[in-house]
């Protein structure tokens, strides 16, 4: 979504670095390099012409002139100032004291409000809510039979009492529900309304009658992030029309400028709460302002890494295979490669993963590119092994190499190719897990391993030259030779055992030292 937007700053931040002081047309021309990204990024232009005098006066100000480098500290400022347009910090839901807890879901149709509500649904659920969805759009045909198949796969219950497609009263559906949540004990009520294609008379009404039937402790303005300036103009008409108190954006992980995204919050005044960044049902979470300008500014989001990794890994096989790979809990396996490989799986799409690391901006392109089929087809290989060759790959010959191409439809190349990847990975991690630092790598001082490598390069190597021939008489030969290298190199203290032994007294005579030189000798 942001990736012109960071292409930009990245390149502006790049003239800053190694200069020691900023001067007067440094940061004008940064400014001005900042002002063409936002708006090449669709950001309205208030907002744009803000966020800029912002960056100047303080890049102007004592933090910047008594930095050690300023160009880090305008980085840092730029970063702030991104956060502060994006709502400053992250706004959560608030839940009713007594009774159901009702939010209200409103915006244009198209804008995927039907589908947010069900991962809305699943979000509270998995944070221990009961949560219900409520089909109040009727006009739009199938939208009831679309809320209700989003709400089995969440495995969220559904009321819809009708049956849409023009017909029924969404507003005795909705004051129906709050009945029916209080009835079956369900603690967050979720209202979907009808959206349409454009802001009218007709939309705001209904949706007001719905606001008023059943006192919603949320309104949350579902918007399309991909549709531009066009998502400030709706927003801005929803809030004097209808009022809300957060934004949701959609579709973040489009292709679209992302321009919206920066501009809602700061027009609108109310904060965007939940992002949704995929078609899954759990592609969607909390809106951290403080995160996504790290991500804009291709400084990663280790953070978001943590929370979905610490919600999807099996912390006793992550252990069990940590053990292993330090060499307490047997020899890491194929096997164990393969459940740690599902486990990265459940993360998502590995281009997403990787995306949350920082500094992966330089290999978006690459990052694109993977092909996401690849772990199925390792996945395949192992598969297609037995479990003896899985627990010992050193017995994989060439014959059980073609059975295992065979079995899993891939070239014997492939199945060479992993097997070596793992060979080497395996030694690499062992290597880390043990704390030697990265293989290949040479030891530094701090770093963990460095002590040991200075003892392995202290200790002296057998070289192959130190063979001995099998015939004797060639031996007696090479061991003569070798001893009359050895005596040469004892005579020479330089280290030199081809040169000839060096005559010191011989030398010292044709030095031609003065006559009372000779008292310093002794």
């Amino acid at each position: 979504m942001f990736a012109t937007l960071s292409d930009r700053l990245a390149d502006t931040f790049k003239n800053l670095r190694g200069k020691g002081r900023l001067s007067e047309a440094d940061i004008d021309a940064t400014a001005r390099e900042i002002r063409i990204a936002l708006l090449e990024a669709d950001v309205a232009l208030p907002v744009v012409k803000d966020f800029v005098g912002a960056v100047k006066e303080r890049a102007r100000g004592e933090e910047v002139s008594g930095a050690l480098n300023p160009a880090q500290q305008i980085i840092k400022i730029v970063n702030e100032e991104l956060v502060t347009i994006l709502g400053g910090e992250t706004r959560r839901l608030r839940y009713a004291k007594t009774g159901p807890t009702v939010i209200m879901l409103a915006g244009l149709q198209g804008a995927g409000k039907t589908t947010l509500a069900a991962k809305l649904a699943l979000w509270l659920k998995d944070q221990g809510k009961s949560p219900v969805l409520v089909a109040c759009d009727l006009q739009r045909p199938n939208a009831v039979n679309q809320l209700q198949v989003n709400g089995e796969r969440a495995g969220v219950p559904v009321f819809a009492p009708e049956a849409g497609n023009g017909s029924g009263d969404p507003v005795a559906v909705a004051r129906a529900s709050i009945e029916e949540a209080k009835r079956k004990l369900y603690d967050v009520v979720i209202v979907d309304t009808a959206g349409r294609l454009g802001v009218d008379a007709e939309l705001m009404q209904q949706a007001s009658d719905i606001r008023d039937a059943v006192q919603p402790d949320e309104v949350l303005f579902v918007v399309d992030a991909m549709i531009g300036q066009d998502a400030v103009i709706t927003a801005q008409a929803f809030l004097d029309g209808v009022g809300y108190d957060g934004v949701v954006l959609t579709k973040l992980d489009g292709d679209a400028r992302g321009g919206a995204a920066l501009s809602i919050a700061s027009i609108t005044g109310r904060p965007v709460m939940f992002a949704s960044n995929g078609e899954k049902l759990t592609d969607f979470d909390l809106f951290h302002p403080d995160r996504m300008a790290s991500r804009i500014l291709d400084m990663g989001d280790m953070m978001t890494l943590i929370e979905q990794a610490e919600k999807s890994f099996d912390s006793e096989q992550a252990m069990k295979a940590a053990a292993k790979l330090s060499g307490q809990g047997g020899e890491f396996t194929l096997d164990d490669f393969l459940e740690q490989m599902q486990q990265v799986r459940k993360l998502g799409s590995m281009s997403k993963i990787m995306g949350m690391l920082p500094g992966m901006g330089q290999f978006r392109e690459q990052l694109e590119n993977f092909d996401e089929r690849e772990i199925d087809r390792i996945q395949a290989i192992i598969q297609s092994m037995t479990p003896a060759e899985r627990a010992n790959p050193k017995m994989i010959d060439g014959s059980r190499r073609a059975r295992i191409a065979k079995g899993s439809g891939r070239m014997v190349s492939d199945v060479n190719q992993l097997v070596d990847r793992f060979f080497e990975a395996r030694k690499m991690m062992m290597q880390m897990a043990r704390g030697g630092g990265m293989p290949g790598m040479p030891g530094m001082p701090g770093m963990p391993g460095a002590g040991k490598r200075s003892k392995q390069k202290a200790a002296p190597k057998k070289g192959k030259g130190a063979k001995k021939s099998g015939n004797p008489a060639k031996a007696a030969q090479e061991a003569a030779a070798a001893k009359e290298k050895a005596a040469a190199a004892a005579a020479n203290p330089f280290g030199n055992p081809d040169a000839e032994p060096i005559d010191y007294e011989a030398a010292a005579a044709n030095l031609n030292l003065p006559k009372d030189f000779s008292k310093f000798l002794k």
